[in-house]
């Protein structure tokens, strides 16, 4: 006799497969109804640093590392017998990619967010007025960090690019345009507001590609994605790829779904995310508000044809600097050894990093400081240089919620995510640097995660944000450290920091 299969039993049956394109690896994850990863594969990447300031990937690379953990967590979905039901993406922002459409061909390497070739060009923008008309509309600064003057870049310096340009068939993508160009065969050209936002091309009211801002880039606005929803119905995946007709149903910012997949979804909520680089967004609701103290104004998500927006502080070297640490000093072999490394120390010994090492970004937007290990003596020891790398990141946190809290903002506690977060030594000296409490919650795939809430919000597993149910189990850290030891911590750090502000 057939068992009957039950509703509940159905619905543990179905996952949404959540792409987190980073620029440290790609990720594929399976999530259930309730939020629960029943699958996960990972492949890391390489940047390749061509000259100096230069960072690049190989896109190719990245579209191939996406194909196979989605396969390999389709494969899983198989032998658990989970229905996947569609396709959502979070990625590294900023990051820009520009291909043949006809020859689907890639046309040259992608220039990377943390790249700053075109820091002169950005230099010449601001020399001749233009970074206020500029941040009036876009909500960002004039800096290399965004997609205009890479595309510019790449619209002078490369031959290929401008001979599909002359042939109309050139694209731009930030990631996930591209690899929802993959995912569909070329059928869809498409991007959402939040990565949109992030291109120094939109104009933040009206959600649309600004003609004033693409005639001052230079940016023909034909090779260009159609902007949409972040929750919205992309189109299919070709079925050559996975054997099924997946839909894509969500394309987001990896901050932005990072802060939905802590549940910061009302005005007020603060996250930081812990990654390559430190990204602290603040919900600001439904209007933008554009900061005073050189912190950037960007949209949060757009869902259900409501737009949030969020006020960020970036931050561009957080956990790179860890892996600067492993991979060109050899003072660790793996990143979780830099937490016994800071314990084994009553203090940080004087030394400082600056990790400046792709220039500076909010609150300082200086494209040209460099990274500089100050304080030390013949006492120091691979121990306060691994402390200095962790220190760094908690001090450059304060620089941005002193932001914040310039700018209006009132915060009561910092809700954290990503792999940095897994250092309790950290996160209890972000507590007391910033004499906040710090939530760490059970949910460690944020950006994942919130990718997976908006494709559910598309799907009809909830009829709004509102109706999804955020986990609130979190491990708190709370402020230990007296007010005089903070002071001379922050007072250390501003000297060091001054120490490389051109």
């Amino acid at each position: 006799m057939m068992q009957m299969t039950t509703e509940p039993e159905l619905k543990r049956q179905q996952a949404i497969l959540s792409i987190d394109q980073g620029t440290s690896s790609s990720r594929a994850l399976l999530f259930n109804r309730d939020g629960k990863v029943v699958a996960v594969a990972q492949q890391e990447l390489d940047c390749v640093y061509p000259d100096q300031g230069w960072v690049e990937q190989d896109a190719e690379l990245i579209w191939l590392s996406v194909l196979k953990v989605c396969r390999q967590v389709l494969a899983q979905a198989v032998q658990l017998g989970i229905e996947v039901l569609g396709v959502s993406i979070s990625n590294q922002r900023e990051t820009t990619v520009l291909w043949h459409k006809a020859k689907d061909k890639v046309l040259a390497p992608a220039i990377v967010w943390q790249d700053r070739r075109t820091a002169d060009y950005c230099q010449q923008l601001k020399d001749q007025g233009h970074e206020t008309l500029v941040q009036q509309k876009t909500g960002l600064l004039l800096d290399p960090y965004f997609s205009a003057s890479k595309i510019q870049w790449l619209l002078t310096h490369n031959a290929d690019v401008l001979q599909a340009l002359a042939d109309n068939e050139l694209a731009f993508g930030t990631i996930d345009s591209f690899l929802l160009w993959r995912l569909t065969s070329g059928q869809v050209h498409a991007t959402d507001t939040t990565n949109a936002s992030r291109t120094l091309l939109l104009n933040l009211q009206s959600l649309n590609w600004d003609q004033e801002l693409l005639q001052l880039f230079g940016v023909p606005e034909q090779i260009l994605p159609a902007v949409k929803q972040s929750a919205d119905t992309y189109g299919l995946c070709d079925t050559r790829l996975f054997g099924l007709a997946l839909p894509v149903l969500a394309l987001v910012g990896d901050q932005q779904a990072a802060a939905l997949g802590q549940g910061c979804i009302s005005a007020g909520s603060l996250k930081s995310t812990y990654g390559t680089g430190c990204f602290a967004l603040l919900n600001t609701g439904s209007s933008p508000l554009f900061s005073k103290h050189r912190l950037l104004t960007t949209v949060a998500f757009t869902v259900q044809g409501q737009t949030f927006y969020a006020l960020e502080g970036a931050i561009f070297v957080a956990g790179a600097a860890v892996k600067w640490l492993r991979d060109q000093l050899g003072v660790i072999t793996q990143a979780s050894e830099t937490e016994a490394l800071a314990q084994s120390l009553p203090d940080n010994g004087g030394v400082y990093l600056v990790p400046a090492f792709t220039g500076l970004a909010a609150p300082h937007w200086q494209p040209e400081a460099r990274a500089s290990l100050i304080g030390m003596t013949l006492g120091t020891g691979k121990a306060h240089i691994a402390r200095a790398a962790l220190e760094a990141v908690v001090y450059q946190t304060a620089d941005l919620l002193a932001a914040m809290l310039a700018d209006g903002a009132k915060v009561e506690q910092l809700q954290i995510d990503g792999g940095m977060v897994a250092n309790n030594w950290l996160c209890q000296h972000l507590a007391d640097v910033l004499n906040l409490p710090v939530l760490k919650p059970s949910q460690n795939e944020a950006s994942a995660y919130g990718a997976s809430v908006l494709a559910g919000v598309a799907l009809g597993w909830f009829e709004s944000l509102a109706d999804v149910q955020f986990s609130s189990e979190a491990q708190q850290f709370l402020p230990q450290m007296s007010a005089d030891k903070r002071c001379q911590l922050l007072s250390g750090w501003q000297k060091a920091l001054n120490s490389v502000l051109l």
